[in-house]
């Protein structure tokens, strides 16, 4: 298909969903909960994205996604609370905040941990997401707008699915562009032999470095999103069983699979909020349905639901180049 083609079909689809789901918003098909529910989808396609790059296109095994997460949603919101006054401007700036708070936390902790590799890793990074979370637990004494144990409150809220959508939009294109570019496609080499990446003059430590920081940066964002979404941040949601819930995504999505990330997310978003109704006073046993989803889907499709595939959409067409004109002789 033609490249011009190829856009222009992929902006007419987001438009496209774009009137559906409004629809659905003005005709209060989707109520004002559920609106909640879907802004939360889409901030779990920007967090989703973000450890995809980490793990599923660079194979560095994180569970500490959440803490990302959190650091992206206190900073922004502690700087939200600070600047209310600064109106729209304030929280604009506030998930401007979350990004760099998140993305050079997650510089200066990449930098130690990505020597190690595989379990050892994960190991690490799971140690970071229980340092952040007591971090959060104990905030108040710092700083007492952080609300410590008992959580934040106060932040200034905007649910308009606007923001959301596009913030996601531009995280698929901002994903599809680095996974695609030559940093990404360093990445992926690194994911299937760092050996060979290295001897063909690939630096290993540079790019997983790269790589780590762009997906804690997206991390942040979701967080910033999130404190703006929720009018009260506990340090539960950020715990060691929400990056679980990111990891659970990019797994069953398919690890290098961008469409997989974006419709995992979304559908696992809403799945949760469903065990939540459905389950009620047995909501506690919903990790039992977590494991038993992950069971069949590894038995049925090891690579994930999506794995081995992309949108088109998604994937760049390289054009052949046009034979030069000879001329004379």
């Amino acid at each position: 298909m033609d490249k011009n083609k190829q856009v222009i079909l992929a902006l007419v689809g987001v438009v496209v969903l774009y009137i559906i789901l409004k629809a659905l918003i003005m005709t209060g098909v989707l109520g004002p909960y559920w609106q909640i529910i879907l802004n939360y989808a889409l901030i779990y396609v920007i967090g989703g994205l973000g450890l995809s790059i980490i793990y599923g296109f660079t194979g560095q095994f994180s569970l500490g996604h959440a803490a990302f997460v959190g650091i992206g949603a206190y900073s922004a919101g502690l700087f939200a609370i600070t600047f209310s006054h600064y109106g729209a401007w304030g929280s604009l700036g506030s998930l401007v905040v979350g990004i760099v708070c998140a993305g050079v936390v997650g510089y200066l902790i990449g930098v130690p941990i990505l020597r190690l590799k595989s379990d050892y890793l994960g190991i690490a990074t799971l140690g970071f997401n229980f340092i952040v979370y007591d971090g959060l637990q104990n905030s108040d004494k710092l700083f007492p707008a952080m609300g410590g144990a008992q959580g934040m409150t106060g932040v200034p809220q905007f649910q308009t699915f606007e923001w959301y959508f596009v913030a996601a939009v531009l995280v698929v294109i901002l994903a599809r562009n680095f996974v695609f570019s030559t940093h990404g496609r360093a990445c992926t080499a690194i994911r299937e032999n760092e050996t060979a990446a290295n001897v063909v003059g690939v630096s290993p430590a540079r790019t997983k470095i790269m790589a780590f920081t762009i997906g804690c940066a997206l991390a942040g964002l979701a967080g910033a999103l999130y404190c703006h979404n929720y009018p009260y941040l506990n340090p539960d949601s950020f715990s060691f069983l929400e990056s679980i819930n990111y990891l659970i995504v990019v797994v069953l999505g398919g690890l290098g699979s961008l469409a997989g990330t974006v419709i995992t997310a979304v559908g696992w978003a809403f799945l949760l909020e469903l065990l939540r109704l459905v389950l009620g006073p047995f909501y506690a046993f919903r990790g039992v349905i977590y494991a038993l989803i992950l069971i069949v889907v590894i038995i049925v499709r090891s690579q994930g639901i999506f794995g081995g595939m992309e949108a088109p959409f998604l994937v760049p067409q390289i054009g052949r180049r046009k034979p030069r004109a000879i001329v004379g002789s």
